[in-house]
């Protein structure tokens, strides 16, 4: 059994001992994690790095989608201190720790979902979201992905960090168990849910391509976050 039969072999298993477990609405699901979330997230401190490495230098203005408490923007403010950034995240709780941590930055928080903000057109220089975007349908990532086109300058970067999925079946098998917990939950459909439904690479950058990205590099990590470095 190779390694990717054994990681499908595992989530399988895994899906099927949680089968039972209730999907929860995403602002609550953090709310409620927020004193081990840092630790918890922990394990991809090297894709941190990567991902702060990886943005260009003369960014100057960053809209971060799904910033939680800024762990990717610790490490960016270590690199240039003097960036203004504006978060967007659905848990207040989470924004405010974030703000806690960087009193001293150039930071604006907004308690909103994402995909409803307004990017504006030409307004910034990067975004950047990490380990967020795979909660999602492909069918919002496609608009969402034009906003984000529209939104940045005229050569401007997407910096997208994010756990991709291994293959069409894992990725098909989230969707498939993701679609079936949606029905059978009270949840209004208006709402998020927290649950893992992940692209294959394949599918993600086409989604940015179709948007108008171009894909300057990819980057798989050891930690299993991928980076994709899209330009506008």
């Amino acid at each position: 059994m190779n390694s990717q039969q054994k990681y499908l072999q595992d989530l399988k298993q895994w899906l099927h001992e949680t089968s039972d477990s209730p999907l929860e609405e995403m602002s609550d699901f953090f709310t409620k994690r927020l004193d081990g979330y840092e630790e918890h997230m922990s394990v991809w401190e090297k894709s941190y790095r990567l991902f702060a490495q990886a943005l260009p230098s003369g960014c100057q203005e960053i809209l971060d989608l799904g910033c939680g408490t800024g762990l990717e923007l610790d490490h960016i403010w270590q690199k240039d201190p003097d960036i203004k950034v504006t978060g967007v995240d659905l848990c207040q709780s989470m924004l405010d720790k974030l703000l806690e941590k960087h009193s001293d930055k150039h930071l604006t928080t907004v308690c909103q979902d994402y995909f409803q903000y307004d990017f504006g057109y030409g307004v910034w220089d990067a975004v950047v979201s990490f380990e967020s975007l795979h909660h999602f349908l492909p069918e919002g990532k496609r608009e969402l992905y034009r906003k984000i086109y529209h939104g940045l300058k005229k050569g401007g970067v997407f910096l997208l960090g994010d756990y991709i999925a291994c293959c069409d079946e894992e990725e098909e098998l989230l969707r498939s168990v993701y679609l079936k917990k949606r029905k059978q939950s009270p949840i209004p459909d208006n709402h998020f849910v927290h649950f893992d439904i992940p692209l294959t690479l394949e599918h993600e950058s086409r989604l940015l391509q179709d948007a108008g990205f171009i894909i300057k590099k990819v980057r798989n990590n050891p930690d299993n976050a991928t980076i994709i470095i899209a330009s506008s």
